[in-house]
């Protein structure tokens, strides 16, 4: 694998990290904003990140997406207000480091079909975890500057700490 199965554990907290930044600049006033009528509101979009990764993980540990359980994260984030979402989202980085940490090296290795494809589990976790939640956060940090956060950056986007761009 390109990557350590540290870098990423690494990786995949730093990701968690930087959308908590992100979610402290939210005005709880604007959780129902929405770019055009069908995409997701702001709120939707963090339940949505609140069971992605929870979801994957297992799935790509197993080779096996269970659409059942992902329906029932579904249901029961949508039942979930923003500090309930929160709190879930903030359990992700110890989870990842739980989850990925008990694999090993040949267990990232090994191959596995999901949506019709096939990859390593590592490509896996890089490809739909990883780059999901750069995807999402990006996302969100686009409707945060259209909700009129101007004072935010790429230091915000990308580090995922207040500073001023020079």
């Amino acid at each position: 694998m390109a990557l350590t199965k540290q870098e990423l554990i690494g990786s995949l907290q730093n990701e968690i990290r930087i959308l908590m930044h992100l979610t402290t600049k939210i005005d709880r006033a604007q959780l129902d904003y929405r770019p055009t009528a069908k995409q997701r509101s702001t709120i939707e979009l963090l339940r949505y990140l609140s069971i992605m990764g929870p979801n994957l993980v297992p799935a790509i540990k197993t080779g096996t997406f269970d659409g059942a359980a992902w329906g029932a994260s579904v249901a029961a984030a949508d039942a979930k207000d923003f500090d309930a979402i929160l709190a879930d989202i903030a359990k992700q980085a110890d989870m990842y480091a739980t989850e990925v940490g008990a694999m090993s090296e040949a267990d990232l290795a090994g191959e596995i079909e999901m949506f019709g494809n096939k990859g390593s589990r590592g490509f896996w976790f890089v490809n739909l975890v990883l780059a999901g939640h750069a995807a999402y956060r990006t996302q969100l940090f686009c409707y945060l500057k259209a909700c009129g956060r101007d004072e935010l950056n790429t230091f915000n986007l990308w580090q995922g700490i207040d500073g001023q761009m020079q």
